[in-house]
């Protein structure tokens, strides 16, 4: 299997799970019913300085979490897509609306419902607290857990390969 760091040049697109992967998958439930999930700061920023990158950057999730769509969507990711229970049909439409090609996507995913769509794309990562199948098709496992900074680990690495991180250009919004 090609080496991770070659393939970080290449990637365009970023498509991230939400539950375990941008939250550590914890669910609080209040009384009256409502969910909330916590997301974590270093990860937002670096969501919303690959949008203002010009990256594309996209979530599918299972759930539908009203308080995720307005996190995320309050980053500037636009395309997130919730209630999506077979995510390689999403993705795929995803990718051809956008002329997008399957090698310069990047899809961080943490269980079994992300793992055809992580066989298909050209960089499959995910959390160090993934699934052992999904670590087992993943091309970089990060050393931080989902909800716990994953996300910011992988956006750094493709920024600073491709010269966007810290770079003055990237940071005059």
């Amino acid at each position: 299997m090609e080496s991770y760091l070659n393939k970080l040049k290449d990637i365009t697109t970023f498509i991230f799970d939400v539950d375990g992967v941008l939250t550590d998958g914890s669910v609080s439930v209040a009384e009256n019913g409502e969910q909330t999930r916590s997301f974590n700061i270093k990860d937002g920023y670096a969501l919303q300085l690959a949008v203002k990158c010009g990256y594309n950057v996209c979530a599918v999730s299972g759930s539908r979490s009203k308080s995720a769509l307005y996190r995320l969507n309050s980053l500037g990711v636009k395309d997130v897509y919730m209630g999506i229970h077979t995510k390689i049909e999403k993705v795929k439409i995803y990718l051809e609306e956008r002329s997008i090609i399957f090698s310069n996507v990047l899809y961080m995913g943490d269980d079994i419902p992300e793992l055809e769509v992580m066989k298909i794309v050209g960089l499959p990562v995910c959390p160090a607290d993934a699934v052992e199948e999904i670590k087992a098709v993943s091309m970089y496992v990060s050393p931080l857990a989902g909800g716990k900074g994953c996300a910011r680990d992988i956006i750094e690495k493709v920024l600073k390969v491709q010269g966007k991180w810290l770079n003055e250009e990237a940071y005059s919004w």
